[in-house]
């Protein structure tokens, strides 16, 4: 087997290498967003904690109701319970901080062509859950892109610690 010699993609001897090594180590997602400031990330932080899922706005999407599918009997033949919420990113991403935008469109929820998030709820027989579990899910999701896209804070204890190394 031919082993070819490892080139490092940047150069750490220029400024601008190590400004972006030192930006990727400090994502907790292990890619680069240099597009997002300090304060950006402050009001991401800010806005994730005051976030419950009770505080999605209802009218932030389009839910719908549909036969479900699997075992259950009668039920499933008869009622509409499964519930499917679909969301325009357009309209949701008006309500979320910018430096989640990336995180959200990249969700497994996201239809691309439909230019949404789709989420689908059929875990039980009743339609009022499953809406409420349709919008939980999407509060998990948004939560979810906040954890992938926000780094934690460092605590002063910790900076001093890594200050003595």
């Amino acid at each position: 087997m031919l082993r070819l010699p490892v080139r490092p993609l940047l150069h750490l001897s220029s400024a601008r290498g190590a400004q972006v090594v030192s930006q990727v180590r400090q994502s907790g997602s292990g890619r680069a967003n240099l597009s997002v400031t300090e304060e950006e990330l402050q009001v991401a932080r800010k806005w994730l904690e005051a976030l419950h899922a009770e505080t999605i706005p209802k009218t932030v999407g389009e839910l719908s109701f549909s036969r479900s599918s699997g075992p259950g009997g009668q039920n499933v033949n008869k009622v509409n319970s499964k519930a499917t919420l679909k969301v325009p990113l357009d309209a949701l991403l008006q309500h979320v901080p910018s430096a989640l935008h990336g995180d959200i469109r990249s969700s497994r929820h996201v239809a691309a062509r439909l230019n949404a998030l789709i989420i689908q709820a059929d875990d039980s027989r009743k339609q009022g859950d499953n809406a409420q579990s349709c919008y939980k899910r999407l509060y998990e999701a948004i939560v979810e892109a906040g954890r992938h896209a926000i780094p934690g804070e460092t605590s002063a204890e910790q900076a001093q610690r890594v200050k003595k190394l």
